[in-house]
């Protein structure tokens, strides 16, 4: 059984993929583009609109256009295969208008004529052409983009999770998260111009207005609950590296370290000697250099003339430093478990469902996420017809990346499971080098994203600052930035568990962004075309329940 909707026949919506393309062509041929030939109409970066109406004022004008000859346009020709992929012939020949009092063309001249508005799309497109990516490229920026700090949380994860029903729901949640982010592209294609609206402007376009902001809304919560969770690494490395210079003098490197590993939660479980100051949080200096309450001001002195800029050229120069602390993660990972050797106490423990499961499907519901973005990343591939081979290629290297360095370190650590942290960098001793070296470069890293995503956060509250609104008021901006830090030096001092934070953004922003939007946006853009099926209304509503009962689990799990 279908819901089928009755098209209008001055509409161009149809099952048809190619009617709404021809619509546009030939919309564009004649300088119009009114709503009834796509509804991409509305998205806020497409073209301007001109009313039906004026469509016979336009005529009269390309009768009075001289048409560019062949011997004029040679590097225009349709036969060019870059033009010929973006111009239909029919269009072209449709597109020319007789002049009165010269002699019909030949047919065959005819085709090689192009209008100049055809001329000046033509132009668009090569040089957007220019622009795009490869697939390798693009690959590697959905990778990067979605790689964060839940890297350091997925040993924790899959500790409270069990190790093969994490590695399975690990699986689970990437292929979840990747369909969802498929059918956003294909709604994309069909009515956002070819990948030029977002996934809000998607919302208005065809949920309406409420769909918009609640997609903004959330867009926030996913941008603030990752600057808090960056706060807190920022002040967890700040901390440790200053610490690890400061006593690097005074190391005892004669000392033999079994494992040089280290259980914060319960001394009990040591079995090397070691000493408080290992998991100390107040030191050198007393309160003045405190983990949890003199140091995120600290912190708030570094970041906080970074964020007053009004461009972040600046920052995404650093982008590779993603890519490179990734990598050092994966090293360090292989290089401790390779040394520590496999520790399973029972096998039995690796293959039964632990009851705060729910702990990593939250975190899995952020750390695949890249739906709010997944357009504008996307729509840079130089083939579009391979994003969703290129889009699943990315999705099961985030997906393997995650599952290496969790397992590996899970099943490598030598002192009991319930010593892994969610940061699994405290349970190194402060005299390791390796972990100093990961601390620092990753501080670094933070530092230059952390700017990044509060731009982003303020524009998406304030405005551009190119415009003239708030975004562009200096007091409306340093306010703004105030009230962000302070939000996360409260975090960092009163919750500083990544973990945590991470597991209820991801849960929150993901009912939203990856299991609700995504499949109302498909089932309407199925309805409009008459082929929304029950059985496809049931098979979003058990993506939608799916995304509800990982929210409702975080409220009976602990820390």
């Amino acid at each position: 059984m279908r819901f089928n909707r009755k098209l209008d026949p001055k509409s161009d919506e149809s099952g048809d993929e190619t009617t709404l393309g021809s619509s546009q062509e030939s919309a564009y041929s004649y300088g119009l583009f009114a709503n009834q030939f796509s509804e991409s109409s509305d998205c806020a970066h497409s073209p301007p609109k001109v009313p039906v109406l004026q469509s016979k004022l336009f005529t009269r004008r390309s009768q009075l256009m001289m048409p560019l000859r062949r011997e004029n346009s040679d590097n225009m020709s349709v036969n060019n295969p870059l033009i010929e992929s973006k111009i239909n012939v029919s269009d072209t020949y449709d597109g020319y208008m007789k002049i009165p009092g010269r002699d019909e063309e030949k047919r065959d001249d005819r085709k090689n004529i192009l209008s100049s508005s055809r001329y000046y799309d033509t132009y668009k497109y090569t040089k957007n052409d220019e622009k795009k990516q490869s697939s390798l490229v693009t690959i590697f920026a959905v990778w990067n983009t979605t790689m964060g700090s839940s890297l350091l949380t997925m040993a924790w994860g899959i500790e409270r999770a069990g190790l093969i029903p994490g590695i399975f729901l690990m699986m689970s949640m990437g292929a979840l998260c990747l369909y969802t982010s498929y059918i956003l592209l294909k709604v994309g294609h069909r009515h956002g111009n070819n990948l030029e609206c977002e996934v809000a402007d998607l919302c208005r376009i065809l949920l309406g207005r409420w769909a918009e902001v609640i997609a903004q809304i959330f867009s926030v919560i996913v941008m603030l609950g990752a600057n808090i969770v960056y706060w807190v690494l920022m002040t967890n490395f700040l901390y440790y590296s200053v610490n690890y210079f400061r006593d690097l003098p005074f190391l005892n490197t004669t000392q033999v370290d079994p494992y040089g590993v280290l259980c914060p939660n319960s001394l009990k479980y040591l079995n090397f000697t070691t000493s408080d100051a290992d998991i100390e949080t107040t030191s050198w200096g007393g309160r003045f250099w405190d983990l949890y309450s003199s140091v995120p001001f600290y912190v708030a002195i570094i970041i906080l003339p970074l964020l007053n800029f009004n461009t972040t050229s600046f920052f995404t120069k650093f982008n590779s430093l993603g890519t490179m602390s990734v990598l050092y993660l994966m090293i360090f990972v292989i290089t401790k478990g390779a040394g520590w050797g496999a520790h399973i106490d029972s096998w039995m423990s690796v293959i039964t469902i632990k009851t705060d499961i729910g702990v990593l499907s939250g975190m899995l519901a952020l750390s695949f996420f890249i739906h709010n973005i997944i357009i504008t990343v996307m729509k840079n591939n130089r083939h579009q017809e391979n994003n969703g081979r290129d889009l699943s290629i990315a999705f099961v290297l985030i997906t393997l990346t995650y599952m290496l360095l969790g397992s590996v370190f899970y099943i490598c650590f030598p002192l009991a499971k319930t010593c892994i942290e969610d940061n699994m960098l405290n349970n190194f001793a402060r005299g390791d080098i390796m972990t100093a070296i990961a601390r620092i470069l990753l501080l670094f890293q933070v530092i230059t994203v952390y700017p990044l995503i509060g731009y982003m956060l303020r524009v998406q509250v304030l405005g551009s600052p190119d415009s003239h609104g708030k975004g562009s008021n200096k007091c409306y901006v340093l306010l703004f930035n105030i009230v962000m830090i302070a939000v996360c030096i409260l975090f960092a001092c009163f919750v500083p568990k990544i973990g945590t934070i991470i597991r209820y953004t991801g849960a929150l922003s993901g009912l939203i962004h990856v299991f609700t939007l995504p499949s109302l946006l498909h089932m309407t853009s199925l309805y409009k075309r008459g082929k929304l099926s029950i059985l496809k209304v049931l098979f979003f509503v058990m993506i939608f329940i799916i995304g509800a009962c990982n929210l409702f689990a975080q409220f009976f799990v602990g820390d």
